[in-house]
């Protein structure tokens, strides 16, 4: 499918939910980042922008990507009114065609999931080629379908953490794999439901 109906799409999902005025980071970021030392990072589909905001407070010099305008827009408008726009840099990438430029001491891709075709496994390979030496990527997928999630077909498979850094095919002599397993919390979505969800964590760090 071409990039355009991906983003008509996207920008389709996010123009539907309100904007948020404070977004949350997401629980999985603050729990792994919280005690790290800031650095430049890099948020691969940052959605309503609540982890860019969050590592920007936190010191970090943030580089977030996303498919939709609509998702880019909110957060460069939230950046500014937040007086983070010097740590904010949101930009609307397809990473289907290209990857940011750069290095970076995190790289983080909360639920990077679409309909659309796209070699996720080459994207996060490129996101681990792009940390510098002693930096982490943070990849957390959906271990389930959480009742206000767009994809609810009931025959999706949800891959291990262990099952995608596998894909990703990672030099052992220069990235250790330090988490990869599944955590169970409650969430609550867009529309203020609650419910029990999974998710699965691998958290990769470059060692040369």
């Amino acid at each position: 499918m071409s990039t355009t109906d991906a983003v008509t799409f996207w920008d389709g999902v996010h123009a539907a939910r309100p904007a948020a005025d404070r977004p949350s980071p997401n629980v999985r970021l603050t729990e792994t980042v919280t005690g790290l030392r800031p650095g430049d990072a890099l948020d691969l589909g940052c959605g309503s922008g609540g982890d860019a905001l969050w590592l920007a407070r936190r010191g970090w010099r943030v580089t977030a990507a996303d498919i939709s305008a609509v998702a880019v827009g909110r957060l460069t408008a939230l950046a500014r009114s937040h007086g983070l726009h010097d740590r904010v840099t949101a930009v609307r990438l397809d990473l289907r065609a290209s990857f940011p430029p750069g290095t970076f001491d995190l790289v983080t891709a909360h639920y990077l999931h679409t309909p659309y075709d796209l070699e996720r496994s080459a994207v996060l390979s490129s996101a681990a080629r792009a940390l510098r030496t002693g930096g982490r990527l943070l990849v957390v997928d959906h271990g389930s379908t959480a009742p206000w999630s767009w994809d609810q077909d009931p025959a999706i498979r949800h891959p291990s953490a262990r099952e995608v850094a596998a894909e990703m095919d990672l030099d052992p002599s220069v990235w250790t794999v330090e988490r990869a397993d599944a955590s169970r919390r409650v969430a609550a979505g867009p529309d203020g439901r609650t419910a029990e969800v999974t998710d699965h964590v691998l958290l990769v760090r470059r060692t040369a």
